[in-house]
C-alpha cells in the first residue's frame, strides 16, 4: 500500500530547551507532507516550553497533542509515554525525536518511500556544522555494545541492515510496537534505544537508509578520531550507562541468550570507553565514582528475579 503522510505521528520529547523545540516545530510547521499528528511530552520542564507548545497550537498544520508530565522520566520515561500515546491515537507510524534536532522539509516523504518494504527504519542526519553524522547501526549482539566502525556508505540498494535503535529519528510501524511493547522506561536514559531497535530487529528486517531527513540543532564537545567522533557526556549518563546493563542482562536472559563470559567482556569495554571520554574528551579524570555507582546498582537490577520485559501491546484498531 502506498504510504499515507496522515497516518504517521511525530513523538518529541523535550526537558527544558524550549528554543530547540521552537526550532524543531518551526520546522514541522514548513513539513510538505506533514503528520497527522505530534505528540509533544513535555518531562516537567521549568522553563516555558508549555507557552512555546502553545504558540504553535494553531500555526503547525497538524494536530498538536501536549502531554506534560508530572516529575522528570527521563527520555525513556517520554518516548515510552509519546509512543503511547501516538499507538492510542491509531497511528500506523511513530517518527521519535528528541528536541535537538529539526526535520528537513521533504523528511517524511523520503521516509514514507521506504515504507511499503520495511517496519523499522532509522534515517540519516546532518550534524550540527552541516557535516554527515555517523550513528553506530549494528551492535555486537553477546557483547551489548555497539560496534563502532561499521560501514558507513551504502550500495546501490540505498539500505543497510542494523540491529539496534536510535530515538533520534526512529521510524517505526505500530505492527512492531504491539508485538513489542512501549520502550522500556526503566532506563531512564541511555541503551533505551538501542535495546528498542534490537528488539524490533527480532521481529522485523530493521534498515537504515541513504537518506538525510534530521538535522541537529545542539553542539555537543567531541574528540575527532580522524574517522569518527566521541561526544562528551555528564556524570548522570556515566551512571546509567552502566546501571542500565542490569536491564539489559534481564532482557537477554529472558530471551535465552544470555552468554555471562561476552556480556561481561561487554560491560568492561563499555567501564574502559567511559574512562577514555572522561580523559580525551572532557579532559578530566573525576566522575569514575559514577560509573562504579553504575556499576553496583546494574547488579541490583540484575539479581532482582521479580524483573519482566516490557509487555506486548494488546491489538487496538487503527483509527
Amino acid at each position: 500500500m502506498p504510504f499515507d503522510p496522515a497516518s504517521a505521528t511525530i513523538a518529541i520529547v523535550t526537558y527544558n530547551r524550549s528554543g530547540l523545540l521552537t526550532r524543531l516545530l518551526t520546522s514541522i510547521a514548513e513539513m510538505d507532507p506533514k503528520p497527522g499528528h505530534v505528540v509533544v511530552v513535555d518531562n516537567a520542564s521549568t522553563d516555558d516550553t508549555t507557552a512555546v507548545v502553545e504558540s504553535f497550537r494553531d500555526t503547525l498544520g497538524t494536530e498538536l497533542i501536549y502531554r506534560r508530565m508530572e516529575t522528570n522520566t527521563g527520555g525513556s520515561g517520554g518516548f515510552s509515554e509519546g509512543m503511547r500515546v501516538a499507538f492510542e491515537l491509531g497511528s500506523e507510524w511513530i517518527w521519535l525525536m528528541d528536541d535537538d534536532v529539526e526535520v528537513i522539509p521533504d523528511g517524511l516523504a523520503k521516509m514514507g518511500k521506504w515504507a511499503p518494504r520495511f517496519r523499522s527504519i532509522q534515517g540519516r542526519r546532518y550534524d550540527y556544522d552541516g557535516s554527515e553524522f555517523y550513528w553506530q547501526y549494528r551492535v555486537a549482539e553477546s557483547l551489548a555494545i555497539p560496534i563502532p566502525f561499521a560501514p558507513a556508505s551504502f550500495d546501490a540498494s540505498g539500505y543497510r541492515e542494523m540491529n539496534s535503535g536510535c530515538f533520534e529519528g526512529m521510524f517505526i510501524h505500530r505492527d512492531i510496537v504491539e508485538q513489542i511493547g512501549l520502550p522500556d522506561p526503566r532506563f531512564f536514559i541511555y541503551w533505551d534505544d538501542q535495546t528498542y531497535g534490537w528488539l524490533a530487529s527480532r521481529r522485523t528486517t530493521s534498515v537504515i537508509v541513504d537518506e538525510f531527513v534530521l538535522r541537529r540543532t545542539r553542539e555537543i564537545k567531541q574528540w575527532d578520531m580522524g574517522i569518527r567522533h566521541m561526544n562528551a557526556s555528564s556524570d548522570a549518563y556515566r551512571y546509567y550507562i552502566m546501571r542500565n546493563r542490569g536491564h539489559i542482562k534481564q532482557y537477554y536472559r529472558s530471551l535465552g541468550i544470555h552468554n555471562p563470559v561476552l556480556f561481561g567482556l561487554g560491560t568492561a569495554l563499555t567501564f574502559a570507553k567511559e574512562l577514555i571520554r572522561l580523559v580525551f574528551v572532557e579532559r578530566k579524570v573525576r566522575g569514575t565514582s559514577n560509573l562504579f555507582r553504575g556499576l553496583r546498582d546494574g547488579r541490583m537490577i540484575a539479581k532482582d528475579r521479580s524483573w519482566r520485559p516490557m509487555p506486548p501491546l494488546a491489538a487496538q484498531p487503527t483509527a
